[in-house]
């Protein structure tokens, strides 16, 4: 079992950056592959970004790519999103997953945390 907190989240002016957080409980952190997801408004969530156990692979979605970026520190718990060149369209509520794998060719996550809101404003 592992336990999710995310921070960061917050309103932003479109072109802006944040920079959200995600911090695990438990000492099986460095086991589990990590990532992030969005959910906006009137739509299912979607895939974001992952992140190996040891951080030497990441995966993107198209939409985000070269705009986001994700790290992991095992010493911390921790794992980040980097988010700039934000525009409106990543207005969402994003959450942090652990334990991802791809089933029937898309990410799937076994724990979640309860999400935290980004505004791009326009």
């Amino acid at each position: 079992q592992v336990q999710l907190v995310e921070s960061g989240g917050g309103l932003v002016q479109a072109g802006g950056s944040l920079r959200l957080s995600c911090a695990a409980s438990g000492r099986t952190f460095s086991r589990f592959a990590m990532g992030w997801f969005r959910q906006a408004p009137g739509k299912e969530r979607a895939f974001v970004a992952q992140i190996s156990r040891n951080g030497g692979g990441t995966s993107y979605a198209d939409s985000v790519k070269g705009r986001f970026s994700i790290s992991r520190d095992n010493a911390k718990n921790t794992v980040y999103l980097q988010m700039n060149s934000l525009k409106p369209e990543d207005t969402a509520v994003y959450y942090c997953a652990a334990d991802l794998m791809i089933l029937g060719g898309r990410w799937r996550a076994e724990y979640w945390g309860q999400g935290t809101q980004v505004t791009v404003s326009s």
